[in-house]
């Protein structure tokens, strides 16, 4: 039972749909190299397990953990708290995150990867969330489903550290 107030964004058929999708231009625009991919934990965790499934290139995994909403439904200080372990010095990066709200996590960590000798960064994001309150000129490279800008939940995305394991994606309810 998912948390009473909260209704269905995506179904399962959709994302799937969609982290095909991302597969199949990925496979194209990375054919020929090896790269690392990145997520980022823990949202990212089944985006990234159902997209690498797909991969036909070559390919690693590592990860890191990086959190800025500590429990909360508002996002505040980006917190390190696992860094990759993988060379980044001459790596061809795919950064995976669950959803790209305002940007200021998948930013901070693409000029840290930059910063720390990538030789390349493309970012990939399940969910875009649709408003303008977006980190000024930076936007990611592949994004799989829009959504609303409200709190969602689901498919490793959490509410109140739980729910992560749902196969849909959920929305809270906005308050009167």
């Amino acid at each position: 039972m998912i948390p009473e107030g909260s209704d269905p964004v995506f179904d399962a058929e959709e994302i799937d749909s969609a982290v095909v999708r991302i597969a199949h231009q990925l496979n194209s625009d990375c054919a020929g190299g090896v790269w690392l991919l990145l997520a980022v934990m823990n949202g990212a965790v089944v985006f990234a397990a159902d997209l690498m499934r797909r991969l036909t290139f070559a390919h690693e995994l590592d990860s890191v953990r990086v959190s800025r909403y500590h429990g909360e439904t508002t996002g505040g200080e980006l917190i390190w708290h696992a860094s990759p372990t993988a060379s980044l010095d001459g790596a061809n990066i795919l950064l995976i995150d669950d959803i790209f709200d305002e940007g200021h996590t998948l930013h901070a960590l693409h000029k840290h990867l930059v910063t720390n000798g990538a030789a390349t960064v493309r970012s990939v994001v399940l969910l875009d969330k649709q408003h303008e309150r977006k980190v000024e000129g930076f936007e990611p490279d592949y994004v799989g489903l829009r959504c609303p800008d409200r709190y969602v939940f689901g498919y490793g995305m959490d509410y109140e550290g739980r729910w992560r394991h749902l196969p849909e994606v959920y929305a809270l309810l906005e308050a009167d």
